[in-house]
């Protein structure tokens, strides 16, 4: 059976090195989860993995048994990342103030990149596909799919409107999703 962590790090202040292993190899994943989900850089992660234990052994005289060790190990990954991304934090430039340059004031024009026109026209056309797709589906299977993905309903509340099993419901919108499928294909 495992030790306790308590234990362990009662060894690893007594100098016991294979103690400091156990608790590293113990936690490292759960604390590179932690910090990845933070900085979302694999690297940096690592490094802020190795970091974290560094600062934890460093001042484990300071842990209190009446905490879990991981709960205060994560706080100390929580921590490091955080820091980490205070440090990496890039001066923000004002789009509203002027930049002062050798040559005067210049005012910075950013374009917005926000509307794409080609794209609003493919999503209409992919809409009305879709919309022309399902119009023409058998009656049995339009219903269905309407009821499942325009209204959102579940299989059983399909099957209790249109009085047929629910295993009949899903096998028709299997077919209607299929049908749908080459229906699109050919238009593509």
């Amino acid at each position: 059976m495992p030790e306790d962590d308590d234990i362990l790090i009662e060894k690893a202040l007594k100098g016991d090195q294979q103690a400091y292993t156990e608790l590293v190899d113990r936690h490292r994943n759960s604390v590179f989860h932690i910090v990845f989900r933070v900085v979302r850089d694999q690297d940096m992660a690592q490094d802020l993995v190795q970091e974290t234990f560094m600062k934890a052994f460093s001042s484990l005289k300071s842990y209190h048994c009446e905490y879990r060790f991981s709960t205060w190990l994560y706080r100390i990954a929580a921590n490091a990342s955080i820091d980490y991304l205070r440090k990496k934090r890039i001066k923000a430039l004002s789009l509203d103030l002027p930049i002062d340059t050798e040559d005067g004031q210049v005012t910075v024009e950013i374009p917005d990149m926000s509307h794409h026109p080609e794209e609003e026209i493919l999503r209409r056309e992919r809409a009305v596909s879709i919309s022309e797709a399902i119009n023409s589906l058998p009656a049995k299977y339009r219903q269905v799919i309407i009821a499942r993905h325009q209204e959102e309903k579940s299989y059983e509340e399909i099957a209790d409107e249109l009085g047929v099993p629910v295993g009949t419901i899903k096998a028709r919108i299997f077919r209607a999703r299929e049908l749908l499928k080459k229906h699109l294909r050919e238009y593509q």
